[in-house]
């Protein structure tokens, strides 16, 4: 077996599925299978058994899964380790948000690639923490009170919270929040601090919709659907909606982070990025603690720098 198989049987064992292995190794589906038939006829054992849903590791399978593991450890521990010996900010940098802080990103980003030309950038939109270690992404950008502890960056802004309605919808009612139905969220954002604040704010009879996005929540909002607690920085920058207080939410905690591993942060490309977002993302500031209430998005203007040489 060469690096390539033992990749692809940790892929498999830790997808569960060829398909999921496909999306992580870049292939199509019909590869993976191949390559796994023919690794299991050249060790002349079974990796894997089949089932209906999924494929499930053999004794032998987890062996090599397991040593294929160690050897990912090591080899992402090494270039991780290499590019930050890296002394030119050129190059490809990933970069992995939120959807809802996308927008904020993208705002900037046309002055970010002016600055720096010869950086190349990745944009990863997910809700779960990229794992850096793994160098899922070189650069987090994170809406989470505190960061993990493996992780290096700075904390751009606290991040305030408010009740939010559309105003057909908050004429049916008064300032009491008990007066409103509401859209809450679905059990796979639970965990987050909107989610906590609803199992311990709302009761479960007033919910009129559940969602799985934060987008979502506000989109469902605007259409008159219910109140919904929101970051203020989602909340105030849609017309649809108006704060049923002019305050926020104080006992909501969170901020902002810009984030990456320690064995990265010295890297000429990674400083140079982490740099210009940390002021970018500062200017908006004002807006990420809900401190611009009443006034539009529009108002708002990107960091500008001038180009290096």
């Amino acid at each position: 077996m060469d690096w390539d198989d033992l990749r692809l049987v940790l892929a498999v064992a830790q997808e569960g599925t060829l398909s999921g292995a496909a999306r992580r190794l870049r292939v199509t589906h019909s590869t993976v299978f191949r390559r796994l038939g023919a690794i299991e006829k050249s060790l002349g054992v079974r990796l894997f058994e089949r089932f209906r849903d999924g494929y499930s590791a053999t004794p032998a399978g987890e062996t090599a899964a397991a040593l294929a593991g160690r050897f990912a450890d090591d080899f992402v521990t090494l270039e991780r380790r290499l590019s930050g010996q890296d002394l030119s900010p050129s190059g490809t940098v990933r970069i992995a948000t939120t959807d809802t802080i996308c927008a904020m990103l993208m705002r900037h980003a046309p002055a970010l690639r002016t600055a720096h030309p010869e950086i190349r950038l990745e944009i990863t939109i997910s809700n779960t923490m990229a794992n850096l270690t793994r160098r899922e992404a070189d650069v987090a950008i994170r809406p989470v009170p505190e960061p993990p502890e493996t992780l290096v960056g700075r904390r751009i802004a606290d991040i305030a919270h408010a009740v939010y309605g559309a105003p057909s919808r908050l004429a049916r009612g008064g300032k009491d929040l008990s007066d409103h139905e509401w859209v809450g969220l679905e059990d796979t954002l639970a965990t987050t601090v909107i989610g906590r604040w609803m199992q311990s704010n709302v009761p479960a009879d007033r919910i009129a919709i559940s969602v799985d996005s934060l987008l979502a929540l506000r989109d469902a909002a605007g259409a008159g659907m219910g109140v919904a607690l929101l970051p203020c920085y989602l909340g105030d920058g849609d017309n649809r909606l108006r704060r049923i207080r002019p305050g926020s939410v104080n006992d909501v905690r969170s901020a902002l982070w810009l984030l990456t591993h320690g064995d990265l942060r010295r890297t000429a490309r990674i400083r140079a990025v982490m740099d210009f977002l940390a002021t970018a993302l500062g200017s908006e500031r004002a807006f990420l603690e809900g401190r611009r209430y009443g006034k539009a998005a529009a108002s708002r203007r990107p960091v500008t720098r001038s180009r290096t040489r």
